[in-house]
């Protein structure tokens, strides 16, 4: 485990924009391959994705294997989950359904060693090397890209004393639920959804934080950038693959 390796989060304080995708398939793979194509990162998704810890470790090795960092949703704000995600030696966590001061508390308590805060300390870990190391507490503190999603009302009402915590990175804005919450499912390019992602992004960027979201296609992407943000998302695996295939058919279908 080289202790330098994370760059993430330098590269998006350096005014970066960084590109990856969701991966909600249990396939080390899959992500090979994606991470063979230059993305910066990938999202391991153990929330919506049937991925276990072994499988999970497998996918971030194969992302490292090809220079990619791996960054794992985990399933809840849940303090052994993140420790065991963390000590696998992902790049970063990002803890879903953040909604207000005391979650993101939580959260970042989960993921930081003391003093920062309480995750279980064992060097032995693929994180650490297989070995004690000086000074481990302090390079993983540092190393670690510490993230949030905010997917809710509550939580985009709650946003201004969310992001008041120094240790948070990034705070990826979950559009898809919002569309639920405000009764417009599935349409995240609404102008609703828009407004409140650049208002929001607005205010983290502020704060000297990155903001992510998800994109489908260029002229997606272009709006993201525009309001701001940097860590941007391309669709899903499962959708990739999918979209893929299922144009190849269609067009096999129609030639006669």
């Amino acid at each position: 485990m080289k202790e330098s390796r994370s760059t993430l989060k330098r590269r998006v304080k350096n005014g970066e924009s960084v590109l990856g995708t969701w991966c909600i398939l249990p396939s080390e793979s899959v992500v090979n391959v994606i991470a063979k194509t230059k993305m910066d990162f990938v999202l391991i998704d153990l929330e919506h994705g049937a991925i276990d810890f072994g499988c999970a470790l497998r996918m971030v090795m194969a992302a490292e294997a090809e220079g990619c960092e791996a960054i794992i949703r985990v399933s809840a704000n849940n303090k052994s989950e993140i420790l065991k995600v963390l000590d696998m030696g992902a790049s970063g966590v990002i803890v879903p359904h953040i909604e207000t001061v005391r979650d993101r508390e939580r959260a970042i308590s989960f993921i930081k060693y003391p003093p920062k805060g309480i995750r279980g300390f064992s060097p032995y870990t693929r994180a650490g090397g297989y070995t004690s190391r000086d000074k481990h507490a302090i390079i993983e503190n540092e190393r670690i890209l510490s993230g949030i999603i905010t997917e809710s009302m509550d939580g985009i009402r709650n946003i201004d004393s969310i992001l008041d915590d120094p240790e948070l990175d990034l705070v990826y804005i979950g559009a898809y639920d919002l569309s639920v919450a405000l009764g417009i499912p599935g349409d995240t390019q609404n102008p609703k959804i828009i407004k409140i992602m650049e208002e929001c992004t607005k205010k983290i960027r502020g704060k000297g934080k990155m903001t992510g979201g998800l994109f489908h296609n260029f002229e997606e992407l272009k709006v993201l950038k525009s309001i701001g943000m940097q860590f941007l998302c391309y669709r899903v695996d499962s959708s990739v693959l999918f979209n893929a295939f299922h144009s190849v058919a269609e067009e096999f279908r129609s030639i006669k």
